[in-house]
Formats: structure tokens, C-alpha cells, sequence
């Protein structure tokens, strides 16, 4: 008898677990509070908990590292989707299409400044890559959530918004085998096959929900909320999971289920997604800021506020551009250039690639830099209409303006 009431523990959670958690719930529970009553989006405060809880702080949750590492992945999949639960496969994929050049001015316009950067830094090709990515990519996860908690999901400028981040994430499953094996000095055909390899089944994953429509009308239409969370959160995880293993982001694959779901279940799985998605996004964002060294920053912030200054400048030119596509105002364009500043965790893994491989200056500044930026992002979204007025005028005034030219052509 004794042996199997001891073989029941393998339910027992250490309490310093349990305390390091309740702690954490109850800070970003406050935060989120302030946020709310400011009318202001929690991101970048729950970013900024993590920055001072880091290490030297009072609680450094070293039990509860592993889980907060863990649930911060599940927040980045979450987020994504659910945000792919706004759009269908059809619809996607006539804005991919029509985006396809945004995605190279999205790379032309921000990997060139950290790609110049870490030549200034006396840093190699390999290393310079590394920084051009790190400043290329925008955060999924932070404009996801910014989207949503700004209420702006369903805005005209929103698929262009969404274009640019998966055109970037496909970009990723091809640059970072790439990047990984030219930083550790390997063969670069072996960079290029794995890249290939990732390409192809992001592309395979596309084709296949296309075809899949009347099996996911099924699927997802039972009448038991508890059947349905589960074939989702089943679906997603192994979709995501063989996207990751393909070097192909779990976002996108976590994205492309959210494509997938019909039209009619989607209210409901929003529905029931929505307390699991906030819950861990959250923790996203604190693990976020947990990985960057608070004693790193003085010394690598003149730096990296000189690359965050060019790369707002040039992330709000490319979402300007983006949304132009999509026949937007000049609002909409002003509100999708800011979206797209933050920079997260694609940032965050190829700046750990870097270091990794020997490049420890690379370490400070990216974490500084992505720090900036993704505190700057949703002030400055948030802040949009008002920056658009400030340069361009109130929206009488434009319309005054424009037909006074048409006046002076007549």
C-alpha cells in the first residue's frame, strides 16, 4: 500500500513552482489593469516585467524556467491562430499574391540597415547577415496581439499587415538553415538543401488545406465545445509541430490551421480560444523580456537606438507601401507601418545563433535593439491617427487640399 500511495506523487508541482507562477500572474495581472484602464495594449509592459524580473532581481524563476519557456512557444502559436481564424485559404493566397513585391521592399528596405551595421561594427559577412535579419523581421506574435487588442483586426490595411509577416516567416524556414550553417562556417550547399526543403513544405501545407475544406467542415462542426477545443489545439499542435521540424516557423503552420477552420465554426472557436490565447500570450511576452540581460543594455544602446531610429523609418515605409497595394487611406497606410516596428522572437533566435557560434557582440546590441523597438511599436501604433494627422492634416484639410489642385488643373 505504501508503494502505491508514493506512486501517486507523480502529480506533486515543487511549491516554489507554484509560488513563482502565482507571483507572475498577479504582476501581469496588474499590469494588464493599467494597461486596460489607459486604454493602452499590455505587450509592452508584460515585456518590460520580464526585463526587471530577469536575472539580479529577487525572483529569477529558475523552477519555473522550463514551463514559462514552453508556454511562451505556445503563446506565439496561439496568437497565430487565431489571428489566422480572420481570413480563409482563397483569401490568403490572392493577398500573397499581390503582395509579392512588398516582400522584397520588406527586405530591401530593413536588412540593408542591419546588414551595413555589422559591417560598421568590423563584424564578417556571416555576422552582418545575422543583424540584417535580426532588423528585418517583424514580431508575429506582438502584432498579432496588437491587432487585437486595438480592435483593428477587421481594418482594410489588416491583410496587408498579415502578408508582410507570413512572407516573412516563409523567408525564415529559407534563411535560417542558411544562416545557421554560414555563421558556424559549414558547406553552404548544405544550407541551401535544408532551406529548399523548408520552403517546399510551407508551400506543400498551403496546397493541402486548400483541398482539405470539406474534411475541415466536419471536423470542426461537432456539437460538444470540449470535442471541438480539442481537435483544434490537436490539429494545430501537430501541424505547427511538423512545420518546426521542417525548419518551417510553428507559427505559420499554427496560422495555417487557423486558415483552415470554416467560416461557420470560426466564431465559436474564437470563442473558446480566446482565455487560453490571452493567458499564454502573456507569458510570451514576459519570457520575452526575461531573455534579455538588463546589464547589457547600457553599453549597447548607442548602437542599437541608432538602428532602431532607421529601421521605424524604413518598417513604416514598407507597411505604408503594403497597405497602398490594398487601395488604403492614408490612415490605414500610417496604422499598418507602425504595426509592423516591433521586432520578437525571429530576432531573438538569430541573434542566439549568432552568439552561439562566437559572435558575442551581436548579443547586446540585437537585445537592445528588439527591446526598443518592441516597446516603440505599439506606443507609436497606438499613436498612429494622431501622427497622421500631425503631417498630413486633418482629413478636411486633405480633401480642401486636393480639390484645390483639381481646381487649378481644370
Amino acid at each position: 500500500m505504501a508503494s502505491r500511495r508514493s506512486g501517486s506523487c507523480w502529480v506533486h508541482i515543487d511549491a516554489t513552482i507554484l509560488l513563482e507562477l502565482g507571483l507572475l500572474l498577479i504582476v501581469l495581472t496588474a499590469m494588464s489593469g493599467l494597461a486596460w484602464r489607459v486604454g493602452f495594449t499590455a505587450a509592452p509592459l508584460f515585456l518590460l516585467v520580464g526585463l526587471l524580473l530577469g536575472e539580479g532581481s529577487v525572483v529569477d524563476f529558475e523552477e519555473s524556467r522550463g514551463f514559462l519557456e514552453v508556454a511562451a512557444g505556445l503563446g506565439v502559436i496561439m496568437l497565430l491562430l487565431t489571428l489566422g481564424l480572420e481570413f480563409s485559404v482563397g483569401e490568403f493566397q490572392q493577398s500573397l499574391r499581390r503582395h509579392a513585391p512588398t516582400g522584397v521592399v520588406d527586405f530591401a528596405l530593413n536588412a540593408t540597415p542591419g546588414f551595413v551595421a555589422g559591417l560598421l561594427l568590423d563584424l564578417d559577412i556571416a555576422a552582418a547577415l545575422a543583424l540584417g535579419g535580426i532588423t528585418w523581421v517583424s514580431s508575429s506574435g506582438i502584432v498579432a496581439k496588437l491587432l487585437g487588442d486595438l480592435g483593428r483586426l477587421g481594418y482594410r490595411e489588416t491583410p496587408a499587415i498579415l502578408s508582410v509577416l507570413v512572407l516573412e516567416d516563409l523567408a525564415m524556414a529559407g534563411f535560417l538553415p542558411l544562416l545557421g550553417v554560414l555563421l558556424v562556417g559549414g558547406h553552404i550547399l548544405a544550407g541551401v538543401l535544408g532551406s529548399v526543403l523548408a520552403v517546399l513544405v510551407a508551400v506543400a501545407v498551403i496546397l493541402a488545406l486548400r483541398k482539405l475544406e470539406g474534411w475541415a467542415n466536419r471536423v470542426f462542426s461537432h456539437d460538444d465545445d470540449e470535442q471541438v477545443l480539442l481537435r483544434v489545439l490537436g490539429i494545430t499542435f501537430l501541424v505547427a509541430g511538423l512545420a518546426e521540424w521542417a525548419g518551417v516557423s510553428a507559427a505559420v503552420g499554427a496560422f495555417l490551421v487557423g486558415l483552415s477552420i470554416p467560416s461557420p465554426a470560426v466564431e465559436r472557436v474564437r470563442a473558446l480560444l480566446a482565455p487560453l490565447r490571452d493567458l499564454f500570450a502573456a507569458l510570451f511576452f514576459f519570457v520575452f523580456g526575461l531573455s534579455i540581460e538588463l546589464a547589457s543594455i547600457p553599453g549597447a544602446l548607442p548602437a542599437a537606438l541608432a538602428l532602431a531610429a532607421v529601421t521605424i523609418v524604413t518598417k513604416v515605409a514598407t507597411g505604408w507601401f503594403a497597405a497602398g497595394r490594398e487601395g488604403v487611406g492614408l490612415r490605414g497606410r500610417m496604422r499598418a507601418g507602425t504595426a509592423l516596428i516591433a521586432r520578437g522572437e525571429f530576432s531573438v533566435v538569430m541573434a542566439g545563433l549568432a552568439v552561439a557560434a562566437g559572435y558575442s557582440t551581436i548579443g547586446p546590441v540585437a537585445s537592445t535593439y528588439v527591446l526598443i523597438v518592441a516597446v516603440a511599436g505599439p506606443i507609436l501604433t497606438r499613436s498612429s491617427d494622431w501622427i497622421t494627422k500631425q503631417i498630413f492634416g486633418p482629413p478636411q484639410s486633405r480633401r480642401r487640399m486636393a480639390g484645390r489642385r483639381l481646381m487649378r488643373t481644370a
